[in-house]
This record gives C-alpha cells, sequence and structure tokens, in this order.
C-alpha cells in the first residue's frame, strides 16, 4: 500500500519509463501496425450524444489508466473518425501516406525532435531540406531557393502573403493607403481568408475563363482598366496549380509576363495539384512556374505523406527571413546568419520536424516511384473522365487538368446527392460529398491514392444509376 501511494504521488511518474509504459508503447505499437496493415471502414459518423454515451468523461483528476484509454480510443473514438487513406474516400483532397512515412512519423512523435532551428535540429532540418530541394528543382527554382515545412496550405499561403508584401514595401520604400492582391474566383478559401481577415488586405477577383482558370490575359485587361491608385495597391497575384473544386492549373506564365512588368509577387499554391510536376504526362501544365517568388505543395495530399505539411519555397529566401525572423534576447542564440533555421520562414516559432516522414519516404523509396505512382493516380482519373463520358446518367461539369473530376447527376436535386452520399457512407461503400459548380449541385472526385483503381470508381458512379 505504501509503495502505490508513493507512486500515485510521485510528480515525475507521468516521464518515468517502466513496466507499465513499456506494455502501454507495445500496444501502441501493434495497434499502429494493425493500422498500416488494414485500412479501417469508412463509416465513421457520429452524433455527439452517441459519443458522449460511450465515451463519457475522458479527462479526469486520477486518470483512466493507458489499457482504458487505449481500448476506449481503440473501439469507440477511432472509430467515429474516417480514414483519409481508404482507396474510396473521393471526397475533398483525400490523403494517402506512403506506409514508409506513416511508420516514420511514430518514430518522430516519440523521439521530441525540435525542428525550428539549425542549432536543436541540424539533422532534422538537413533531411527536410533535402526533399524541399527536389520540389524546388520539379518547379525549376534556382539553387539558391529554400523554404521550411510548416502545417497546411492555409500556414503557407498566408506565411508567402505576409513575405511578399514585406518585400514589396520595401523594395518600393512605402505603402498605399490599403494593399491588394489579385485571385480568381477559384483560388482556394484559404487565402481569401488569410489576405482579408488576418492581413487586412483588400481581395480583387479576377474572372476565370470557361474552364475557372486565371489567365495572363484577363490580368492584363483589368491592369489595362484599372486606375493608377489602383494598380499600385497591388502587391501580389495569386496562382493556382491545381484548384481544388475543378483540379485545373492557371494560366501561370502568362501570369507571370504581368507580375514582371509591374513588379508584383507571383505566388502559386499548388497545395493539390503541385506535385504533378513530377508526372512528365501533366509537366507542361506547370509552364512558369519556375518564376514563381513563393510556391507550396502539401506533401500530406498528393505526395504520399501524413498530416500534417505543406512545402513552402521562396525563390529568394532571404525576403522571406527578412519578413518571418523574430528578434528577442533568448533568440540570439539561435539567430545566426549562417544557419538555416526554419522558422525564419514562416508565420511560427515552436514546430515539430513536419518534413521528416516525406523525407524518410522520399528517401527510401526514390524519386522515380513517386513519379510512377502519381502518374498512376493520373492513370485512374482519365479512365474516370471515360466512364463519366459513357454514362447516360451523368454529364462532365469541366474538363480537368489533373486528377479532380466535377460532374453531375442528370435530374438530381441537392436532396438527392446529400441521400445519396450518406447512404454511400453508411454502407461504407465510398466518402463523396456534394459540391457546387457555378450554381449547379454537382458532385466531385479526386484520385490521389494509387491503391483506388477503376473498379472502386465504378462502383460509385454505378451506384447514381
Amino acid at each position: 500500500m505504501d509503495s502505490a501511494r508513493e507512486a500515485v504521488s510521485d510528480p515525475a511518474r507521468m516521464h518515468r519509463y517502466g513496466p507499465e509504459a513499456d506494455k502501454l508503447a507495445r500496444r501502441l505499437a501493434d495497434l499502429s501496425v494493425a493500422r498500416l496493415r488494414d485500412p479501417v471502414p469508412l463509416d465513421g459518423t457520429a452524433t455527439y450524444e452517441a459519443l458522449n454515451a460511450a465515451a463519457g468523461d475522458t479527462v479526469t483528476a486520477q486518470g483512466l489508466g493507458g489499457d482504458a484509454v487505449t481500448t476506449l480510443w481503440d473501439e469507440v473514438l477511432s472509430r467515429a473518425c474516417i480514414s483519409t487513406d481508404h482507396p474510396r474516400y473521393l471526397a475533398f483532397i483525400p490523403s494517402a501516406p506512403a506506409k514508409a512515412a506513416a511508420a516514420f512519423d511514430m518514430l518522430i512523435g516519440a523521439s521530441s525532435v525540435y525542428g525550428g532551428s539549425w542549432l536543436e535540429g541540424a539533422g532534422a532540418v538537413y533531411a527536410e531540406n533535402q526533399a524541399l530541394r527536389w520540389i524546388a528543382d520539379l518547379a525549376g527554382l534556382p539553387a539558391e531557393a529554400g523554404g521550411v515545412f510548416v502545417q497546411g496550405g492555409t500556414a503557407g499561403n498566408l506565411s508567402a502573403l505576409v513575405a511578399a508584401r514585406a518585400a514589396v514595401q520595401r523594395r518600393r520604400g512605402s505603402r498605399p493607403v490599403r494593399w491588394a492582391v489579385l485571385l480568381s474566383e477559384e483560388t482556394h478559401s484559404s487565402v481569401r481568408h488569410s489576405l482579408e481577415s488576418v492581413m487586412d488586405v483588400d481581395v480583387i477577383v479576377i474572372p476565370g475563363d470557361e474552364r475557372g482558370r486565371m489567365t495572363g490575359e484577363a490580368v492584363a485587361a483589368w491592369v489595362a482598366a484599372a486606375t493608377p491608385e489602383e494598380r499600385e495597391a497591388v502587391f501580389a497575384v495569386v496562382a493556382t496549380a491545381g484548384t481544388t473544386n475543378l483540379g485545373v492549373v492557371d494560366d501561370i506564365d502568362g501570369i507571370a509576363d504581368v507580375c514582371e512588368a509591374h513588379d508584383w509577387w507571383l505566388h502559386v499554391d499548388g497545395a493539390y495539384g503541385g506535385a504533378a510536376m513530377a508526372a512528365a504526362s501533366v509537366r507542361h501544365l506547370f509552364a512558369g512556374v519556375e518564376r514563381a517568388d513563393s510556391l507550396i505543395v502539401d506533401p500530406h495530399k498528393w505526395l504520399f505523406a501524413p498530416f500534417d505539411a505543406c512545402a513552402l519555397l521562396y525563390r529568394d529566401p532571404v525576403l522571406a527571413r527578412a519578413a518571418h525572423t523574430q528578434h528577442a534576447s533568448y533568440l540570439e542564440v539561435v539567430n545566426v546568419d549562417s544557419e538555416w533555421n526554419p522558422s525564419d520562414f514562416a508565420v511560427q516559432l515552436s514546430r515539430r520536424a513536419r518534413g521528416l516522414p516525406f523525407w524518410f519516404s522520399l528517401a527510401v523509396h526514390g524519386t522515380d516511384a513517386y513519379a510512377e505512382a502519381i502518374e498512376q493516380t493520373l492513370d485512374t482519373a482519365r479512365a474516370t473522365h471515360a466512364l463519366i463520358d459513357n454514362a447516360d446518367h451523368l454529364e462532365l461539369l469541366v474538363e480537368p487538368d489533373l486528377s479532380v473530376l466535377i460532374f453531375a447527376r442528370t435530374g438530381w436535386t441537392q436532396d438527392d446527392y446529400t441521400a445519396w452520399s450518406a447512404d454511400l457512407l453508411a454502407r461504407d461503400v465510398a466518402f463523396i460529398t456534394p459540391s457546387r459548380h457555378r450554381g449547379q449541385v454537382c458532385t466531385r472526385i479526386a484520385v490521389v491514392n494509387p491503391l483506388t483503381t477503376i473498379a472502386d470508381i465504378a462502383r460509385v458512379l454505378d451506384s447514381m444509376r
């Protein structure tokens, strides 16, 4: 009894590795291996009332114990989550981590690696920069290009645009009454949110072409109609390399021409589609990306990394460092010009080395394997295109560039799509949700998982008859 009381009263008991910690680690490792081996069912939906009845209060003064909480997660809470790497998870932009990347993520989580500074994590920073260099080379960015892995596209876009504004203001030596950024109707919602709600910057929407692409011609037309004050307010244009809803690539090269003529920063949001720069069959769609001042690509989308990892790259990292480096007496020891501190390149300070699982898988399998896997998903998307074209009950709404296809079921209403989507999920067939295009209710399929087969897609399309 005395020893039990001592154990409970030991303030450091959570941090000591003993038999109980060993048992818990091994059980969690076994569950992780099981999860790597087999996908969980898709239907992870649950109401709050159902979860509350099954789980109750999980955070208590004395704790529930490792066995009880592990069982609670495994048998209750994890079953109320939809696995994004399921081959028939086709909604939003899925994620399909390579097994090597997911396994290495476990090791990084257990290793307490800090990824904010070279001083504390030189090995991690070196490895992350190798992975960043591969993406920079795919884009054709210069040798001095570099950046950091951030949480996701929202953080990447925000950080790039903060750096853009600072760099343009420094070049001009002044600022307008209001800053502005040009983007399209199909630009990701995170960009507009970052500009308007976080940076207090005006947004100017450039109409897209018949497929929703922003073109250099359309940007130039806005310039011709704008007043000198309106043009002076602009500091950046955001082009999208693979729009989320339609899967098309903007006219990056044409937009770059206008940016160059007016000394505007060109930011390319390739969060979803930028991965396809590795695929020879579609690389031509990204012409002009080498002229970008900043670029993001999310490895947790189409480069087979686990959440959460967005690669943020700058043509001239010196400009980003000037905008983002934080200064304080306690940071002097890490603010060394000759060292690469990832925290100097984004809106962040503390960070985990979130690019390491991607680096590990890339180093294990090689870049050719990545190119082949992306090409395979593109082949599946092209086969899906053919199925939709040959189906009397379906209509493709936009000719795709990459692996997102948006289409409508003839005669269906919003209620029809909603009921169909819920039924597929309840029967563990697929996760696919309604969307809209130019006011028309429809649905879309996003293929980024090499394990997704055309038979999987056919099963979904046939269910719409």
